[in-house]
């Protein structure tokens, strides 16, 4: 994995999480889970220089080339932070395929996203973030033969998707018109700082 593109994500990734609070939703017996994946992108660094009235911190970066991270009034935690300090940064992001089984309902799309920061019992600046993204669309034809599904999405441009699993594919003759399919797509972000021993 490349450390710059990981901490290139990890700062993209973070520059759009806001601090929302996180309503989790119950399954529904009417959703049927159909697929999922995820990939953890994870780099480990140090801290060479802190600039707390810009609110940027410097890090050490591949080829011991400095990455500048502009960080926000949500890093409560940044006075804490030392040069010297390890900053371990994972992010994960996953998706997964949920059919509802009943018949109706619009293509729509939604976004929640929360932060859990540092507490009075470790107060090492750091924290986790999370972005979740649903995006709901509505199956319009099914093609048994080309093992294809016509989808609406809330963009209202319709997309064919092509169904290689060959368990996805027997189970395609149960599938209906009208019929929604969600795409959840989730990212966390998980940042941990440590002081070096003195």
């Amino acid at each position: 994995m490349n450390p710059t593109r990981s901490l290139a994500r990890a700062v993209a990734f973070a520059s759009l999480v806001s601090a929302a609070s996180f309503a989790a939703h119950a399954a529904h017996a009417a959703q049927l889970p159909i697929a999922s994946e995820a990939l953890e992108s994870h780099v480990t660094t140090e801290v060479t220089a802190i600039d707390l009235a810009n609110r940027q911190v410097t890090v050490k970066g591949p080829h011991d080339k400095d990455v500048i991270f502009q960080l926000t009034e949500q890093a409560k935690a940044l006075p804490n932070l030392k040069v010297g300090d390890q900053i371990d940064i994972k992010v994960t992001r996953a998706v997964a395929y949920v059919l509802n089984t009943r018949e109706g309902g619009a293509p729509k799309a939604s976004v929640e996203s929360g932060t859990i920061r540092a507490t009075a019992a470790n107060p090492n600046p750091g924290g986790e973030a999370f972005r979740q993204v649903k995006v709901t669309s509505q199956i319009k034809k099914i093609d048994l033969a080309a093992h294809e599904v016509t989808l609406l999405p809330p963009e209202g441009k319709l997309q064919v998707v092509k169904v290689e699993d060959p368990e996805l594919q027997a189970r395609m003759k149960n599938l209906k018109v009208d019929q929604t399919v969600e795409a959840i797509y989730t990212e966390v972000l998980s940042v941990e700082t440590s002081r070096p021993a003195q």
